[in-house]
């Protein structure tokens, strides 16, 4: 594994060639492409025997389709022989099907860590998993990064006065409190209750005080938006004087975009582990980029350096 070989497929190919900008070396040559009865063709344009090779796929929309897309560049690598295959997955579809909480349903996460295993992949490279207990479904090696830091820092700069970060639900609690201490900053949460399989919550109550402060919200992603709008509204309704948001991964799925431009949120950052097209974008949503991180990490992997270093 001499060598370091950088593969995309076509979910974020921009991320993939900032990626191979900061490695300095050129993005690999590979076909990726669907036909018309919907069967993906993959063909690999160069020698990858024995090589260490990384292939760039967030799980972004069509999610199902680069799923696929996925599972089919990392056969074809297991049989050209490459050296070793590192998935690297910015964002994890599927990561709130992560344990069985009613009756005669799926744990989806699981199902994805075992196609990505049987499919070839010696590792996952991945940023901030909805739950962390998923790296337990792997066989494999597995490497979370986070973006809190890229955000965190970004909030440091902008050096907003009388802040108050709040976690969006209780299972984020622990993140928030270390942005929070970043920023040296109070912490509320905010207890919220999911309304059975759609997308729809009902905010609660919220911990801690943010009366007088300007609101800093955090979360992993934001879908619909639509809790991220009810915790805009709540924490107004509690006396915050402004409203922030930020996360990780903006899936900004159906009425995201309209219900950001129509909530009174002030600044909504958030980072590119997966695309946000020009659709989807407005003057109130910022991106951060997560090249340097993943760069870094790929950097490390490859030559037998701690990755955990990173963030000591």
């Amino acid at each position: 594994m001499d060598e370091l070989k950088v593969f995309s497929g076509n979910a974020h190919p921009a991320l993939a060639r900032a990626i191979c900008e900061y490695l300095g070396i050129p993005l690999g040559k590979a076909e990726v492409f669907e036909f018309s009865n919907e069967n993906i063709f993959v063909r690999i344009l160069e020698n990858v025997r024995e090589r260490d090779v990384f292939v760039i796929q967030p799980l972004s929309s069509p999610v199902n389709k680069n799923l696929v897309e996925l599972l089919i560049m990392i056969d074809a690598f297991k049989r050209a022989s490459a050296g070793r295959i590192t998935a690297v997955i910015p964002y994890y579809a599927y990561g709130r099907t992560d344990k069985k909480d009613q009756p005669r349903v799926p744990i989806t996460a699981r199902l994805i860590a075992d196609l990505l295993t049987t499919a070839g992949a010696n590792r996952l490279l991945t940023i901030d998993l909805h739950a962390a207990q998923i790296q337990g479904f792997f066989n494999i090696p597995v490497d979370e990064l986070t973006a809190l830091s890229i955000l965190s820092d970004y909030w440091k700069q902008k050096a907003l006065e009388n802040v108050a970060v709040v976690a969006t639900d209780i299972g984020i609690s622990a993140r928030a409190r270390d942005v929070a201490a970043k920023l040296n900053a109070p912490l509320a949460i905010i207890e919220k209750r999911r309304m059975g399989n759609i997308d729809v919550t009902e905010t609660l109550n919220v911990i801690g005080e943010v009366d007088g402060m300007r609101a800093l919200t955090i979360d992993d992603e934001i879908d619909t938006a639509g809790s991220l709008v009810k915790a805009v509204e709540t924490l107004l309704e509690h006396g915050a004087t402004e409203v922030y948001a930020c996360c990780t991964h903006p899936v900004f799925s159906g009425p995201a975009r309209e219900r950001i431009a129509k909530s009174p949120v002030k600044e909504v950052v958030v980072t590119d582990t997966l695309p946000v097209s020009k659709d989807k974008m407005l003057d109130k949503i910022t991106v951060l980029p997560t090249a340097p991180l993943l760069g870094e990490a790929i950097h490390r992997i490859h030559t037998g350096l701690s990755v955990g270093a990173m963030f000591e």
